[in-house]
């Protein structure tokens, strides 16, 4: 009777622990959806009407800087009735109720699924929700870009390159993927680069110049292109005296943006090889790194004809947004 007691007491005490490990770990599993696509749960009529086309304008609107246009994000609606089980796993969702609730949009993390960022728009009217995307565009669409980030930093995680001389001769860490190779590496400038075929090729540039280089106001993105200029005519030039520009015909964009917690410019734009023809999107960060009074500049470009580039871009921002200065 002893050793039965003693089994059964045993038997309790796991229970209880399982029990308890239960409550305190809610099991969620793993998200899934292709990079930068977004599942937008919504009414059918609703996605027909002003709503889905306010959506469309908003979230699938040509990326700037990209030769022809591409989306931003790629959309895919799913009717209220069906989000339920797979479906609710996707990356990123918006989601839209409309009803009697007042206006409002929420911002969650992990509710289906892990990672996932979910938004839902609610309101009373058509022209309810209309106004919260609008009003709210910028908060989402950081909130997507963030989740989307991070999501091709996990991927790339998964096999890096030794990038210790970035770190020695810049003084900072990032996180490039083993597919690349560094090309050219001197006292505060590196060229790294990964080739796609014989003809098509993504590659990163990374450097420093002195603060007074780039102005605040409006010469700012003069300043940084004419910096970039410089850098491609110098550090990496063609034969016969061929080189890499922008030209004030294809205007880049300039953006503000956090990376390692310091404020830092972000531009993006289309290249072309002057004296030869050849072309393509570029993006470019200078980030304000002041304690040791310089800008620290991350660029990449593509060169891929035929191609979509979207996604060979957003692998360089994912790159440079990696960036951690020592």
């Amino acid at each position: 009777m002893r050793a039965l007691y003693t089994i059964m007491l045993c038997m309790l005490l796991v229970a209880c622990g399982d029990s308890k490990k239960e409550d305190n770990q809610t099991y969620l599993p793993e998200s899934n959806g292709k990079l930068n696509h977004i599942s937008v749960v919504v009414d059918n009529l609703l996605w027909e009407g002003s709503i889905g086309e306010s959506i469309r304008t908003l979230f699938a609107a040509p990326l700037t800087g990209l030769p022809l246009d591409e989306p931003m994000f790629n959309l895919k609606q799913i009717p209220p009735q069906v989000f339920d089980g797979f479906t609710t796993r996707s990356r990123i969702i918006l989601k839209i109720e409309k009803g009697a609730e007042e206006p409002t949009i929420k911002i969650a993390n992990e509710a289906f699924a892990k990672p996932q960022t979910i938004v839902i728009v609610r309101g009373k009217t058509n022209q309810d929700i209309i106004n919260q995307l609008n009003q709210n565009k910028t908060k989402i669409l950081d909130a997507f870009n963030k989740e989307e980030v991070k999501e091709k930093q996990r991927r790339i995680n998964k096999s890096l390159l030794d990038v210790s001389e970035i770190e020695k001769r810049l003084g900072i860490s990032v996180k490039v993927p083993s597919a690349y190779r560094i090309s050219k590496a001197e006292d505060g400038f590196l060229w790294v680069r990964k080739n796609l075929s014989n003809t098509k090729t993504i590659e990163l540039m990374f450097y420093q110049v002195p603060m007074e280089t780039i102005s605040k106001g409006d010469s700012t993105i003069i300043d940084i292109v004419n910096m970039r200029n410089e850098i491609t005519k110098t550090k990496i030039p063609g034969e016969d005296g061929i080189y890499m520009a922008v030209e004030d015909a294809y205007a880049p964009g300039l953006f503000n943006t956090i990376i390692d917690n310091k404020p830092a410019y972000e531009v993006r734009g289309l290249w072309e090889m002057v004296g030869y023809t050849m072309a393509g999107p570029f993006i470019t960060y200078a980030i304000e790194d002041k304690v040791n009074n310089r800008y620290l500049i991350a660029g990449g470009y593509v060169y891929a004809p035929s191609l979509d580039k979207r996604e060979y871009v957003f692998e360089l921002e994912s790159i440079i947004k990696s960036i951690t200065i020592k």
